[in-house]
């Protein structure tokens, strides 16, 4: 039964992903105009900024101004974007960063808390329980520790998280499908993978080979159906993948989890003593109810109550009025219960 509601959750989440995905672009090719910028060759494409000398169009003008004061945010633009074959040159021949992207939840996460006076409201740090004058910190190294190897030596998983402010570690998502897979083997490998989860109840997923495979790959029973197809046979193509998706069916599976950077994360916040929030799109409600499948799964009573979820909407509330706007214009994000700005 939990198998089928995880399958029913991932298909979910395909559609609601999809559709922020669309709106997003809506709004970012208006938001684009008198703006330096490109459209991905993909499609629907995708709008990604160029900066300019003193402003950068998918940041709000004030939090650009903090991050490049600052040498330790503005590092975060040394992540090349992984999909940058995609795009069209830049004038200016520069390669595209990661937070150039109009669908980063990073570039949104360092909009609402790069700007001014955002980190030192007494309403923000309530909402997420921060009560240190620490500022945050982007793309923060944690140090998950893992089974100790040969001779009982010390590992660590140095993996790095979205932003730590204080005792707070924060996941941001906006159009990403999923918090991602990985074998049962790698996540076990946590050493205090069985002291904080109960592996019982954390949702489990069966993962293939991903590398696309020629027919003469196959197993014989798949093979001997084959037949080759001109590009314009559609009937023939919808067979061939038929047959595709039974071999696939057909073969090994590796045991796995998902959920994968949710348990990661919250065994980071448990080494270092913090507490672990997912900060996400109220229109992602499939990403709220796959957190709280790993969430139950926390038998700790402690590190479940330092487990907690906040949407971009409810923030918005407590954000000043001209960030507001501007999650507005280019997110779609208003306060809850207000309405978002009808893209022209």
């Amino acid at each position: 039964m939990r198998g089928v509601i995880w399958l029913s959750m991932t298909a979910n989440a395909g559609w609601y992903a999809a559709g922020l995905r669309r709106e997003l672009g809506a709004r970012n090719r208006a938001w684009a105009r008198g703006r330096a910028h490109v459209e991905s060759y993909g499609n629907p494409p995708v709008i990604v900024y160029e900066p300019g000398d003193e402003e950068h169009g998918n940041f709000f003008d004030a939090s650009y101004s903090s991050i490049a004061g600052r040498a330790e945010w503005m590092r975060r633009f040394d992540k090349i974007h992984a999909q940058g074959r995609a795009l069209p040159r830049a004038e200016s021949g520069r390669r595209w960063r990661e937070l150039d992207s109009s669908m980063s939840s990073d570039a949104l996460l360092m909009n609402v808390f790069c700007a001014p006076d955002v980190v030192m409201a007494t309403e923000v740090r309530r909402a997420l329980g921060v009560d240190s004058e620490a500022e945050p910190v982007f793309g923060w190294k944690a140090r998950v520790p893992l089974v100790p190897g040969l001779g009982g030596r010390v590992r660590f998983d140095r993996t790095e998280v979205d932003m730590r402010w204080g005792g707070l570690l924060v996941e941001a998502k906006l159009t990403e499908s999923d918090f991602q897979t990985r074998a049962a083997k790698v996540v076990e490998g946590y050493r205090d993978f069985d002291a904080v989860f109960d592996r019982e109840l954390l949702p489990r997923i069966e993962l293939r080979e991903a590398r696309r495979r020629t027919a003469i790959e196959f197993a014989e029973e798949f093979t001997q159906e084959w037949e080759e197809s001109s590009p314009d046979d559609v009937a023939a193509r919808e067979f061939q993948t038929a047959i595709v998706a039974r071999a696939r069916e057909a073969e090994p599976a590796e045991p796995g989890y998902s959920g994968y950077q949710l348990i990661r994360n919250v065994l980071a916040a448990y080494a270092e003593g913090c507490s672990f929030c997912v900060v996400h799109d109220e229109r992602r409600p499939d990403l709220r109810e796959a957190w709280f499948e790993v969430m139950k799964a926390v038998k700790i009573a402690d590190m479940r109550v330092r487990c907690k979820v906040i949407t971009w909407q409810e923030l918005a509330l407590l954000l000043p009025e001209e960030l507001q706007e501007f999650l507005d214009l280019k997110y779609g994000i208003v306060g809850v219960g207000r309405v978002a700005s009808v893209v022209e």
